[in-house]
């Protein structure tokens, strides 16, 4: 009878294990799959993409004007390169001239020779004469002194100035670092809410983008929601929200300020522009009491600052109004409650309730 030797089971190695646990795994996730317990993006609701599109924005528009502070110190950086870089060119080119000079006053002694005046003078046929040039050579002696010393001084101050170049150059490049940071958190943040729009129906999407805002306005103010251009039928105005009569502003600059951004109403958004067909918020108003002769800084955190501060009940037309704990939104106040602001990239210049956004502060700068 045949010896029966008990099978000893083999241990899995090398391929042989990769292969049983990429099976396994592979097994796992079908059969998670086939099951049911798969875990799927959740579908939001129309409120939840609002609410998340709304956050977007208010990122989007703080990279924006940090955006555009290191626009504007980007810009100054390189026109104080540009003057440095100007003003060494022309002293560069009086440095050339007195150079030449000496040197055609070098070239000149040395063709006529260097002979000690002592011997000038015993050779020399008329004394009175020679003493005469005698003079005139120390005086011009003295003129060619005072030139090297001019010169020696030019160079000292074209190294200054192509020093204080190279410091405002690195200057330059760190801005320029710092701007492009800020354009891709922009970009990043906007391209996210689209993304997020486009999984809605086209009504759904309209309603998010333009519809209830998503802070309630407080009781007993003037401030109503506004409706939405789709309801009004005057979406390619953005003249949905404003009131039928304007309230007059106290002065005639804020009076310019508030006509023009009137005019502008329906202008699309545009991050980082300042007019004069598209604006972001705070470009609209800079754009805004630039018409009416004042110049306003070009970001919010600056804006605030501008004018004289004024408490919410004190409001006149002109006056800049801001939201947010970081301060990173702006309008301007028309009256009633409203105000004229250019909201983001889903929406046009429109007038609004300022109760739409938490209330951060108000400036008076006419």
């Amino acid at each position: 009878m045949a010896a029966h030797r008990k099978l000893r089971a083999r241990s899995l190695s090398g391929n042989t294990a990769r292969t049983a646990a990429t099976l396994a795994l592979a097994g796992a996730a079908t059969a998670t799959v086939f099951d049911g317990t798969g875990h799927a993006e959740p579908q939001l609701t129309t409120a939840q993409v609002k609410t998340k599109v709304d956050r977007l924005y208010r990122e989007a528009e703080t990279a924006t004007e940090k955006y555009n502070g290191a626009h504007e110190k980007a810009s100054a950086a390189q026109r104080r390169l540009n003057s440095l870089r100007d003003e060494t060119a022309r002293r560069q080119d009086r440095l050339n001239t007195a150079r030449e000079a000496l040197g055609s006053s070098a070239a000149a002694q040395y063709r006529e020779g260097a002979i000690a005046p002592s011997w000038q003078l015993a050779l020399s046929s008329s004394p009175d004469r020679y003493l005469d040039d005698a003079a005139f050579v120390e005086r011009a002696g003295h003129r060619q002194a005072q030139q090297v010393t001019r010169v020696r001084a030019q160079l000292r101050e074209i190294e200054r100035l192509r020093g204080a170049a190279r410091v405002e150059a690195k200057s330059v490049r760190a801005r320029q670092t710092e701007l492009k940071r800020q354009k891709d958190a922009v970009t990043t943040k906007l391209k996210q809410a689209r993304q997020l729009l486009q999984r809605l129906t086209p009504p759904e999407r309209e309603k998010a983008a333009t519809g209830t805002p998503s802070t309630p306005a407080r009781a007993g103010t003037a401030g109503r929601s506004a409706p939405t251009p789709a309801a009004s039928g005057k979406a390619s105005t953005g003249r949905a929200t404003a009131p039928a009569a304007r309230v007059p502003a106290p002065t005639s600059r804020a009076s310019a300020a508030v006509a023009y951004a009137y005019r502008k109403l329906g202008s699309p958004y545009v991050w980082g522009a300042t007019g004069p067909n598209a604006f972001d918020c705070s470009g609209l108003m800079q754009a805004a009491y630039r018409s009416a002769g004042i110049s306003l800084p070009r970001t919010t955190y600056a804006q605030i600052n501008a004018g004289r501060r004024v408490s919410r009940s004190q409001l006149q037309p002109g006056d800049l109004v801001f939201f947010y704990s970081g301060v990173s939104h702006v309008g301007m106040y028309v009256g009633n409650g409203r105000m004229i602001h250019a909201p983001n990239p889903s929406a046009p210049v429109r007038v609004a309730p300022i109760d739409q956004m938490p209330f951060a502060g108000a400036t008076r700068v006419a």
